[in-house]
């Protein structure tokens, strides 16, 4: 069941958070990436001669000023080819490095937009099969979040977030034994500082990632918050809701506020806190490096030992830079990974809420009777409907459709220990028409989700045809049954999509004789293009009758042997309604038909009319019978709701 409109915050008290990181997540994640092997090679590759360039840049700054600079300073005669040669060979690599770097993030960004893909096919199938109860117990917008901002941070991360972190770490390999071939003794004051900078790192990310988890769920809370006021728009200006709406949206956006101010600002602090230990490690290296050279100490790298040239100094001091830069980058981009992880963590969560459970094996198909007179399977539309019942031995038997739908005691809840129905008993015989009526919150809509399977029951049994509905194939179910709903859904798209929508493969002719048969054809043909209108923001330029009138056509253009209609004539006046009325007499003309419906004038002429109470049936007979009774039936009829 759908949260009220007003519900204040799902989290009560602070949230706990078990890890930043799930390794489950992470691998799973990883799964999605096993197709792009090659492309990933590629990147590796990219990132490894990037890496080398960079650290052979600063290699090469000892060579230029031990080797060109400093003796063309001495020269009497400078001769600047060689130091030209020189350059223009640095250049070269500089410029293989931005190479490099360009095709890598390249590649990466079709392998973010191939996976999110990937992700986003698989969610939305695997949304599909949902139960019913799935969607009524999840705000829209919170759902819509999955395909919004969650995936959006799995394209930041994939895109941008991990080739950074690659190409950082393999900088910071690389420039350490860079700078062990250097200095031994410079590289060990680096990792000891290092230590201390390693120490301010796990202090601040560990507290951003928290946040940034509460953050993306503070977002889908917002979003599903925001989804109910927009549908609800009329409702809330009906009633003056719009300060109580505010004040519940300023609680939900205030908590979002606070937790992504806490996320963003302790991710925010680590550029400068990076930025400003660099350049005190910087300091230090220059001073440190600068006593050793005038203190003549002997320095010794993996080339050998030598002494401490002004050249080896600047050449060290560049890969302190290069150092120190990609950990503070790797840090700042692990947030960015941890609110990634955290939104793949809530679409697997998705992926992983239990699929719809269909144990039946029973099909409806298209029969015709042959030469012998018995039924045998049509692979086209005979207008014929038979239940296909395989056998553990091979052999098929088919049980022609009737329409004879029993319940039989049947016990329901929505919720353990609050009972919906109890011990209902309902027989439709084929072709009745069958009426439920009683107050709201009776039990009327929740018989007809139970004759779907849109939930199953606790006790009792509901038979089709004499078949456990069990046994019966949840779409091949559902197919034979012609649902028109109080509430209509109209998508994006023409009329005659709309229409069509109830059969697929229906001709233009069909279409145009449904909406002939519900009424609709002389208003479709009034609007604009006629039957080719786009009907647009679940068709918010048609009244709510018209929309409800193409709800009707495209259940007949459905043909299907079953009809439920749940209330739906209730938007509609009751001149169209007599007109409606006809048209829905003849679309349900030797079918089984449920009635739900609290304008008593629609269901007199129903077969039987059953009146619940509190989820019990507590009257049923006919319209004339039940007067005659003086019951509940009676009281609602002539509007006495008070019993005495």
């Amino acid at each position: 069941m759908n949260r009220p409109m007003g519900r204040g915050p799902r989290m009560a008290g602070p949230v706990k958070i078990k890890g930043a990181i799930n390794g489950k997540t992470v691998k799973r994640l990883l799964s999605y990436m096993k197709n792009y092997r090659l492309t990933f090679t590629f990147v590796l590759i990219c990132i490894l001669i990037s890496a080398a360039t960079g650290v052979l840049s600063s290699l090469f700054l000892q060579t230029l000023i031990d080797d060109y600079i400093s003796p063309l300073l001495l020269a009497a005669v400078p001769n600047y080819a060689g130091l030209l040669r020189f350059v223009f060979l640095m250049a070269s690599i500089y410029l293989l490095g931005v190479l490099t770097g360009l095709f890598y993030n390249r590649a990466m960004v079709g392998i973010a937009q191939g996976v999110l893909k990937k992700i986003r096919d698989e969610m939305f199938t695997h949304m599909q099969t949902l139960p019913i109860k799935y969607f009524d117990t999840h705000t829209h917008g919170d759902v819509m979040s999955y395909y919004t901002n969650d995936t959006d941070t799995l394209r930041q991360m994939i895109a941008q977030s991990i080739p950074q972190i690659m190409a950082s770490i393999v900088s910071i390999v690389s420039v350490f034994f860079a700078m062990l071939y250097l200095s031994v003794w410079l590289t060990l004051f680096v990792v000891v500082f290092l230590v201390i900078i390693m120490q301010v790192v796990k202090s601040v990310t560990g507290k951003s990632g928290r946040y940034f988890v509460l953050q993306q769920e503070s977002i889908g809370d917002v979003n599903g918050y925001v989804e109910e006021m927009v549908n609800g728009q009329r409702v809330i200006k009906v009633f003056c809701h719009e300060k109580k709406a505010k004040e519940i949206f300023d609680e939900k956006n205030d908590q979002l506020c606070a937790h992504a101010t806490a996320a963003n600002g302790y991710a925010n602090v680590m550029g400068p806190i990076m930025n400003n230990l660099g350049y005190v490690l910087y300091v230090l290296l220059a001073v440190v490096g600068g006593a050793m050279a005038l203190s003549g100490v002997t320095n010794f790298g993996l080339e050998g030992k030598g002494v401490v040239t002004l050249g080896m100094i600047a050449s060290f001091l560049q890969l302190s830079r290069s150092f120190i830069n990609p950990i503070g980058q790797v840090s700042q981009q692990f947030n960015s990974i941890v609110m990634a992880l955290a939104g793949a963590e809530r679409i697997f969560r998705l992926m992983d809420e239990p699929s719809e459970v269909d144990g039946g094996y029973v099909m409806l198909v298209n029969v015709r009777h042959n030469a012998d007179g018995q039924l045998e399977e049509s692979s086209t539309r005979t207008g014929m409907w038979a239940w296909k019942h395989p056998h553990g031995d091979g052999n098929v038997t088919y049980t022609e459709l009737a329409g004879d739908v029993q319940l039989n005691e049947v016990d329901f809840f929505y919720e353990e220990g609050k009972p919906v129905l109890h011990d209902v008993s309902v027989y439709a015989q084929p072709g009745q028409k069958v009426a439920f009526v009683g107050a709201t919150g009776a039990g009327k809509t929740t018989i007809t989700n139970l004759i779907n399977r849109f939930y199953d029951i606790a006790d009792g049994k509901i038979r089709y045809d004499g078949i456990n509905i069990n046994k019966i194939c949840k779409p091949d179910l559902r197919r034979s049954l012609g649902v028109v709903l109080q509430d209509v859904n109209l998508f994006t798209g023409t009329v005659m999509e709309n229409i069509r929508y109830g059969k697929l493969d229906a001709t233009d002719e069909e279409c145009i004789t449904a909406a002939k048969l519900a009424n609709a054809d002389g208003f479709i043909r009034m609007l604009p293009e006629g039957y080719n209108t786009i009907l647009s923001g679940d068709g918010s330029g048609l009244s709510q009758g018209q929309r409800q009138l193409i709800s009707i056509a495209r259940a007949a253009v459905a043909d299907p042997p079953v009809m439920i209609l749940d209330e739906a004539t209730s938007s509609i006046d009751t001149r169209t309604e007599a007109i409606v009325q006809r048209g829905m007499d003849r679309l349900m003309e030797g079918r089984t038909v449920f009635v739900i419906a609290h304008r008593l004038s629609t269901v007199q002429n129903s077969d039987v009319i059953m009146v619940l109470d509190q989820g019990r049936i507590i009257e049923r007979g006919t319209h004339q019978s039940l007067i005659a009774q003086k019951g509940k039936y009676y009281q609602l009829y002539t509007g006495a709701f008070e019993l005495e």
